[in-house]
């Protein structure tokens, strides 16, 4: 588990992708500490370190036969249940995996507000009823999926606000092929505009 302590009462729960914590994981945790945020980002691997872009496959697999999306929700459920009396705010903030998890979180009533980029699977839990507000950004192109079908679906549902940002899955990641600086500027920007909202 990578933590920043900054004494603050708003903690953010970073969750990683599939390859776990890796330099873009640790990097968003940095400059999320910068703002004097307590952040939290577990290792949903089972200890395990983290898989290299090149071993997408193999990271694949690992996390789908090794912890699955399930397990890795109650290990974040877990998280939220030891740290939510210690904050006036919780944050959860995912990418890819990371973002269905967060998708799944905010039905808990453990959250304040979650954010999700690019969370693909989300597309299998549209019965979820989020109590907190959810933005969830998903990029112009995705192969598994129609972005425009699942944002339609998801704008429908309470709480929810779903933002398409020019680009494909990793364009919010600086070391992913995919990433798109203008991109990742205006989605970080739509997150402070939603969130002054609440």
């Amino acid at each position: 588990m990578l933590t920043h302590n900054n004494q603050s009462d708003t903690v953010i729960i970073v969750l990683h992708e599939i390859y776990g914590i890796n330099e873009h994981i640790v990097n968003v945790c940095k400059k999320l500490s910068k703002y004097k945020y307590d952040v939290i980002a577990p290792n949903l691997l089972n200890g395990r370190g983290a898989f290299s872009y090149d071993q997408e496959m193999v990271a694949y697999h690992y996390f789908m036969n090794n912890i699955g999306i399930e397990s890795a929700f109650n290990q974040v459920k877990e998280v939220l249940h030891n740290i939510r009396a210690n904050y006036k705010k919780v944050y959860v903030l995912g990418y890819s995996v990371g973002a269905t998890l967060a998708w799944l979180c905010s039905e808990t009533g453990l959250c304040n507000f979650n954010v999700g980029f690019y969370g693909s699977r989300i597309r299998d839990y549209l019965e979820i009823e989020p109590k907190c507000p959810v933005l969830l950004f998903f990029p112009t192109e995705e192969i598994a999926f129609d972005v425009n079908d699942l944002t339609v679906k998801l704008n429908c549902l309470n709480n929810t606000k779903v933002i398409k940002i020019y680009g494909k899955h990793g364009f919010a990641n600086q070391f992913s092929k995919n990433y798109n600086n203008k991109s990742t500027l205006i989605a970080s920007k739509d997150i402070l505009l939603f969130l002054k909202k609440f």
